[in-house]
């Protein structure tokens, strides 16, 4: 796939992801279905294949849950040199929204998180700020459930996976009403998987 980025383009990609930055409540994988919006639909930088396997490489890859924003950066990079995979001119466009798009993720939530979580820790006993903890809870969860129906539904037939959906549903009351630590539930899941039912 090839696409013509002009610098505004780059540019809008940039303030695209300082403005997902600060959106990103639980992680920057709770944004990942505007991420879509932009990359995919909106702007066709990126095919639903490349987007859904840059989101599937980086999650199982070992290291940090951000590591999709550099994928889905790199992938536009490619897409917006024209140039064969492997080249120079390939390397230095995938480097560059690499680079775009990590900057504006992690820059304002950085910045973001380490002023407001020294001021939340001397104002811990504030009543308002202990209700702010708690009412952030149930937004986080939505987000994650939002991004789990984008990914979801981007398969080929999403109601063949019913035993996908089904494990995720069990998966969360589980972890609704247990104490049962989430470490046996990615090993049940994991199994699943590696015998063919999911």
């Amino acid at each position: 796939m090839t696409i013509d980025l002009s610098a505004a383009d780059w540019l809008m990609l940039l303030t695209h992801f300082l403005s997902l930055s600060l959106l990103a409540i639980g992680g920057a994988v709770s944004t990942l279905p505007d991420m879509h919006r932009i990359l995919v639909n909106q702007n066709h930088w990126l095919l639903e294949g490349q987007f859904s396997a840059s989101v599937a490489l980086a999650q199982a890859a070992p290291g940090p849950n951000v590591l999709f924003v550099a994928l889905l950066g790199w992938n536009v990079g490619l897409n917006a040199s024209g140039a064969p995979a492997g080249s120079s001119l390939a390397w230095a466009y995938g480097l560059a929204g690499m680079t775009v798009t990590m900057l504006g993720v992690l820059v304002p939530s950085t910045t973001l998180t380490l002023v407001a979580s020294r001021w939340a820790h001397q104002n811990r006993e504030l009543r308002w700020v202990r209700a702010f903890k708690q009412g952030m809870a149930p937004v986080v969860m939505a987000l994650l459930m939002a991004t789990g129906w984008i990914l979801s539904t981007g398969l080929d037939a999403p109601g063949a996976h019913w035993p996908l959906w089904l494990v995720s549903v069990v998966s969360a009351v589980v972890v609704w009403r247990t104490r049962l630590h989430l470490l046996w539930l990615l090993g049940a899941g994991a199994l699943l998987g590696w015998f063919g039912l999911v």
